[in-house]
């Protein structure tokens, strides 16, 4: 015999899309992925400049709320002489969103960054920089001649 499926009533349609809605709101409203493009001629990112220098840059239309960035820094070795520096995230050439250092220990740090687009929604167009400088370490040798210096990359970037 053939079975009768009922249409739910109105308090479970209901129900259920206050757990669907409930859901979206516990895993954050993403949009898309954002991609970073690398700056230097080199074919690692690395940069051994004292004063900040972009190795990765994005151009977005700011229609979130938030972009969340993390990220991968490393100081290299130069005749066993550790690289040290810091990095930051620069908004449209001027403000800087976010900062940080990467210590001199030859090992990987993985920042990350949640920046707030707000002030920035009625904007055509937003530049995203991301930028290191050594701190410390050699001043001659390494990669580039120019002493140790600092590698980055983003890891994700995600327009929330």
């Amino acid at each position: 015999m053939p079975r009768i499926v009922r249409t739910p009533d109105l308090r479970q349609r209901v129900a259920q899309l206050e757990s669907q809605v409930a859901a979206l709101r516990r895993a954050g409203w993403e949009r898309d992925e954002l991609p970073f493009y690398p700056t230097s001629l080199h074919t690692m990112p690395y940069e051994d400049s004292t004063s900040f220098i972009t190795l990765w840059e994005a151009i977005l239309s700011p229609r979130t709320a938030t972009l969340s960035i993390g990220m991968v820094f490393i100081g290299d070795q130069v005749s066993a002489v550790n690289t040290g520096g810091s990095w930051q995230i620069l908004l449209d050439g001027a403000t800087v969103a976010a900062s940080g250092s990467v210590p001199a220990l030859f090992s990987y740090v993985f920042p990350t960054a949640v920046i707030d687009l707000t002030p920035y929604r009625a904007s055509a167009s937003l530049k995203v920089q991301i930028q290191v400088r050594r701190t410390a370490g050699a001043t001659t040798g390494g990669k580039f001649g120019g002493g140790g210096s600092i590698g980055g990359a983003p890891t994700y970037a995600r327009l929330l």
